[in-house]
């Protein structure tokens, strides 16, 4: 008998079966009914795994807006709205990214900047860091750029990856000293401003912004900070995927046939997405 996903006690029975079929139990302590299918983050959700996985893949894969990943979907019979597809961008992109840092091997050699994001006259702050292998550490979308987020990277970056860097490259942007000295004290802080004549640059992680920048101009931009988190933690998961983990500028890693290169990532995808739970 599975274990009652809602108080996690093995107390639970057989309870006949739902509409589609499946095997529902009853929790003896909590009262509450399930199914094995219950955990799952498309739990709930009207239409299948796979056609979520593929909306969501689609959409942060290429540049595509919402209006036509849904033209896509309705030549396949699927008939749901944009704001569907974005809501399934919002809501899986992230639980991707968490189950892709879970495998994810990340160096003490990291490389950091900023890049400015526009959306109507509005100007938001993208914090980015990549390892010595391009490797993408983490991102952090902000409204302000100062010392305050700089920090909020920090943690963020180490919190997730539990790595603490050895040295941290960046460029001449002040409020870096002070964030890096709160969050890794430990940690060598190379500012590109004065260390050029010896070849410390930042060129590696600003070359790595190009993919994002490309997708971005595609579309409107992002509206909310909240919303842009979300899909930006998914398109550099799916990017990651695409990349085979290996450094590159984001384009399909070269290999036997890259027709299989592309069955492998959905592979990749759907193995991950097999397994997301509900946060």
């Amino acid at each position: 008998m599975p274990n009652c996903p809602h108080c996690q006690q093995p107390a639970a029975k057989r309870n006949g079966r739902d509409r589609r079929g499946r095997q529902k139990y009853a929790c003896s302590l909590c009262r509450r009914t399930f199914t094995e299918n219950t955990p799952s983050a498309f739990s709930g959700y009207r239409w299948p795994r796979d056609i979520i996985l593929t909306a969501v893949r689609w959409y942060l894969s290429y540049p595509l807006s919402s209006r036509q990943v849904r033209e896509l979907l309705a030549e396949r019979g699927v008939d749901v709205s944009h704001r569907t597809i974005l809501m399934w961008a919002q809501v899986f992109g992230p639980l991707l990214a968490a189950e892709v840092r879970r495998h994810r091997r990340v160096g003490r050699r990291w490389f950091v900047d900023e890049v400015f994001l526009f959306r109507k006259g509005e100007k938001r702050y993208l914090y980015r860091a990549i390892d010595e292998d391009g490797v993408v550490v983490d991102v952090l979308l902000r409204d302000h750029r100062d010392t305050a987020s700089a920090e909020a990277f920090f943690r963020q970056a180490i919190a997730r990856t539990q790595v603490i860097p050895d040295e941290v490259i960046t460029d001449y942007h002040q409020p870096y000293v002070k964030a890096i000295a709160s969050t890794c004290p430990g940690a060598q802080h190379v500012r590109t401003g004065l260390h050029r004549a010896r070849g410390q640059t930042t060129k590696s992680v600003e070359r790595s912004h190009v993919p994002l920048r490309d997708r971005l101009r595609n579309s409107r931009g992002l509206k909310r900070t909240g919303t842009g988190q979300c899909f930006l933690e998914g398109f550099e998961a799916v990017r990651h995927l695409r990349r085979g983990g290996r450094p590159g500028a984001g384009q399909l890693v070269p290999g036997p046939a890259p027709h299989a290169r592309v069955r492998q990532v959905v592979a990749a995808i759907d193995a991950l997405g097999h397994g997301l739970r509900r946060p």
